[in-house]
């Protein structure tokens, strides 16, 4: 019931929540106090920085103006470049680049035999002849052994090291452990990312509650529609109509069904619902529908049948409670999710309406959570491949940004996660056509980004897609 448009808006909203709090490389500041041995330990850690980005196969370039770090290598089969792409990745690197060119191009005699050096040590062999796929711990670990004991020990190296007039033993020291601690801190990212993957499953949760809580919105007006009926009996001067109140709303057969049926009643038990504490929300709707053409005609109607009463409420929540402000208003403080999720869930509850006006009052199965174990899979997988290989999809996007000339400065950061999404879809998930996931994800661009964001989308998506066919990444259609 839960399908994959709402599946991949949830994912979309996630992977921007999750990529917008966590920086993958907590780059340290400068420090305030300016002593010797701090100015070289901070000098000494930005030129480490550079140094793990440039022998990971990447380049700096444009040192006239804002310095670009470009990959110039291909990925290897165990990839041991993902710290370098974070950093790359991150806006102050070109900062750092700018200011220490002279230590980059001081490594330019070195350059080669040190990537021979890192590539011959056991340690990076070891590391490369993994079976699996390294996860990025294992690759932190790797990179802090061949500092340590590699790079840290080349004569030549350290020559340039010690050769900054700055230098002090204290600095060197306090700057092994600056750069041991930033690489720790690229480590913790799998933190983070438990919550984020927690925070989808509560959302689309959420979402199957809301698809219950609409249901359990009806029967509760109903129940205060009945409560002002029998209000007006007894208060003091009643009229022939308080007296005689017209009980057809309150006695709809539908109403009557949902409050009985099974899966709703067990629903419940786990998730208890009720928008009685709302007073307000409800009077409000209430209000609204008492005063509805709908409600009026049903009323005059010379009689109803099961399927009118399931029509009565299919139109009140179509054009009347889902259409309400005050509907918006009392979801956006119960759920943070809702409002995104209230015309998708609506359209199920109709579904789910006109599937009891079509039994005649015969049992009803609500709708399941997921329409299948593919279906359920299909969230948590799609997020898992946009946060593994996001980096690997931004090259991508970056390529085809570069061959469209647009600028990447000016890329709003939800269309990257858009199409970070997309391409994850695209690359992963075999059996869904590249129309499809062209189309829905040009809708989400339409729906969260900027105007001009859906056919920007579009573009890059079918660019992204004939790049992927002609390296033979992509084959199916």
């Amino acid at each position: 019931m839960i399908n994959r448009i709402l599946i991949r808006m949830k994912v979309v909203q996630m992977l921007y929540s999750y990529l917008l709090t966590r920086s993958d490389f907590n780059i340290l500041p400068a420090p305030e106090a300016q002593s010797r041995d701090k100015r070289y330990a901070y000098s000494l850690y930005c030129d480490l920085l550079l140094l793990l980005v440039d022998l990971s196969g990447f380049k700096v370039s444009n040192f006239e103006g804002r310095p670009r770090i470009e990959r110039v290598e291909k990925r290897q089969k165990n990839d041991s470049s993902r710290i370098a792409q974070a950093l790359a990745s991150n806006d102050e690197m070109a900062d750092i680049a700018l200011a220490h060119k002279s230590f980059y191009d001081a490594l330019a005699p070195m350059r080669l035999r040190l990537k021979t050096e890192v590539r011959e040590s056991s340690i990076y062999k070891e590391y490369s002849r993994k079976k699996n796929i390294p996860e990025i711990q294992e690759e932190v670990a790797m990179w802090k052994a061949v500092f340590s004991t590699v790079l840290l020990r080349d004569a030549q190296l350290q020559e340039l090291i010690k050769g900054n007039p700055e230098f002090t033993h204290v600095g060197y020291e306090q700057a092994l452990a600056m750069f041991d601690s930033t690489l720790s801190d690229y480590s913790s990212v799998r933190s983070s990312l438990v919550d984020a993957r927690r925070g989808l499953e509560q959302s689309l949760d959420k979402a199957y509650e809301l698809y219950h809580s609409l249901f359990q919105l009806m029967i509760d007006l109903t129940h205060l529609r009945e409560l002002q009926l029998d209000e007006a009996k007894h208060k003091y001067l009643p009229t022939h109509d308080d007296l005689n109140p017209r009980l057809r709303f309150v006695e709809n057969q539908f109403i009557k069904s949902l409050e009985e049926n099974e899966d709703m009643q067990e629903y419940l038990k786990e998730n208890p619902i009720s928008w009685v504490d709302d007073d307000v929300t409800l009077r409000r709707l209430l209000d609204k529908i008492l005063e509805s053409d709908i409600y009026k005609k049903y009323m005059d109607a010379k009689v109803t049948d099961y399927a009118a009463d399931c029509e009565l409420w299919y139109q009140l929540l179509k054009n009347v409670i889902i259409e309400s402000d005050d509907l918006a208003e009392a979801l956006e403080s119960q759920s943070v999710y809702w409002n995104d999720d209230l015309n998708i869930m609506g359209s199920f509850v109709l579904k789910t309406i006109r599937n009891f006006a079509s039994s005649e009052g015969a049992p009803v199965k609500l709708l399941p959570k997921y329409k299948d174990a593919e279906d359920e899979r299909f969230g948590p997988g799609l997020f898992e491949k946009a946060i593994a290989d996001r980096q690997d999809y931004r090259e991508l996007i970056d390529e085809c940004l570069v061959e469209s000339r647009w600028d990447p400065e000016r890329l709003a950061f939800m269309d990257i996660v858009i199409l970070t999404t997309a391409i994850a879809e695209l690359l992963n998930f075999e059996s869904i056509p590249t129309l499809v996931t062209v189309n829905e994800y040009t809708e989400i661009a339409n729906y969260y980004s900027t105007p001009k964001s859906g056919q920007f989308i579009t573009g890059m998506l079918y660019a992204i897609i004939n790049n992927l066919k002609k390296s033979g990444r992509l084959v199916k259609e």
